[in-house]
C-alpha cells in the first residue's frame, strides 16, 4: 500500500480558498500536515463586493482541527494584492511551497450579450490571477530548487458547455500559462499541473439549470448528478499534484465524481503532401480528423 503522502514542513498558499473546492483543498493540505495560506477575497459569484469572513471562517475551522493557517485578504487580481499573499506566507511561516491557483468568478450569457468589461473581469481574475501569483512565489522556488503550481482550469474550455464563452476562454488561458510555464520549469525541481473539477459549488448551481436544459437533463437528474459531486471530491487530485512525490508537469486531471481522468491534447496521425492544398485536405478530412491512433502532445 502507497504511504501516506504527507505535507509536513511544507507551506501552501490556496487561493479562492473561502468557499467550495478552495477551501476543501485548504482543509485536506492542513490535515495533512502542511501549513496553510487561505487567501481570499470574499467576492460574489461576478466579482463583486467583498469579505474577509470567508477566508477567517475557513482559518478557524482548519485551527480547530489542530492545523494550522493563516488568512489574508487580498485580490489576486491586483499585483500587489497577490504579492502581498506570497509576502503572508514568509511573514507567517517564512517560506512557500506550493501554490494552489483557486480563485475564479463566474458571469454566464450568451456571446452576444456579453460585455468588454465581463471578458476582462475573467482573465483579470483567472489567468492574470494564476499569473501574478505564481510569478510573486516563482523567485522563492527557483532559489529552493523546488515548488508546485497547481492551476485550475476547466472543462468549459473545451467549448461544451453553454453560455460559458467568457469563463472558458479565460480558463483556456490558465490552460496555455499551465503547460507554457510547466515547459520552462523543466529541469528546476519545480512542477506546473491542473486540475479540471467536476464539482457542485455556487459557481456551478448558477449553470445547471442551462446545462440541464441543454443536454435534455430534467430537474431531478440533475439533483441526483450535482449531490455525487462534492467539492471535496476534488481535493484528493490537488493534493497529489502539489505533493513532492508528483513528477508530472505540464499535466491536467480532471476530478470529481468519484474519478480523475487525465485530460491531454492529441494530435492525429493526418496526412502528408507536397505540394499540399486545400483541395487535399477536402479529400482527406475524415483521415485527417480521426484520432483512433493519435498521440497526445508532450512537454519537451
Amino acid at each position: 500500500m502507497t504511504e501516506e503522502l504527507r505535507f509536513d514542513g511544507r507551506v501552501a498558499i490556496v487561493t479562492g480558498a473561502g468557499r467550495g473546492v478552495g477551501r476543501c483543498h485548504a482543509l485536506l493540505l492542513a490535515a495533512k500536515g502542511a501549513r496553510v495560506v487561505v487567501a481570499d477575497h470574499g467576492v460574489r459569484l461576478d466579482g463583486s463586493g467583498s469579505s474577509s469572513e470567508p477566508a477567517a471562517a475557513v482559518v478557524a475551522e482548519i485551527g480547530n482541527a489542530g492545523g494550522r493557517a493563516v488568512a489574508c485578504f487580498a485580490s489576486v487580481a491586483n499585483e500587489d494584492g497577490a504579492r502581498s499573499i506570497i509576502d503572508t506566507a514568509i511573514d507567517a511561516f517564512g517560506r512557500v511551497d506550493i501554490v494552489v491557483n483557486n480563485a475564479g468568478i463566474s458571469d454566464p450569457d450568451v456571446f452576444e450579450s456579453l460585455t468588454a468589461p465581463q471578458f476582462r473581469a475573467m482573465v483579470d481574475v483567472h489567468y492574470f490571477g494564476s499569473l501574478f501569483v505564481t510569478r510573486a512565489a516563482w523567485p522563492h522556488f527557483l532559489r529552493a530548487g523546488y515548488g508546485r503550481v497547481v492551476n485550475t482550469v476547466s472543462e468549459a474550455m473545451l467549448g461544451n458547455i453553454p453560455e460559458m464563452t467568457s469563463y472558458g476562454a479565460a480558463k483556456g488561458a490558465v490552460w496555455g500559462l499551465t503547460r507554457s510555464l510547466a515547459t520552462e520549469a523543466a529541469g528546476s525541481g519545480i512542477r506546473v499541473n491542473a486540475v479540471a473539477p467536476r464539482a457542485f459549488t455556487r459557481m456551478s448551481d448558477a449553470q445547471a439549470a442551462k446545462i440541464a436544459d441543454s443536454r435534455g437533463l430534467t430537474p431531478e437528474m440533475m439533483d441526483q448528478i450535482n449531490a455525487a459531486m462534492p467539492p471535496d471530491m476534488v481535493a484528493p487530485a490537488a493534493a497529489y499534484l502539489a505533493h513532492e512525490n508528483c513528477d508530472l508537469n505540464g499535466e491536467v486531471l480532471r476530478a470529481g465524481l468519484g474519478g480523475v481522468a487525465r485530460i491531454a491534447i492529441v494530435a492525429s496521425q493526418g496526412i502528408y503532401k507536397t505540394p499540399l492544398t486545400a483541395e487535399d485536405i477536402a479529400e482527406n478530412l475524415a483521415e485527417i480528423m480521426d484520432v483512433r491512433d493519435s498521440a497526445a502532445v508532450e512537454i519537451a
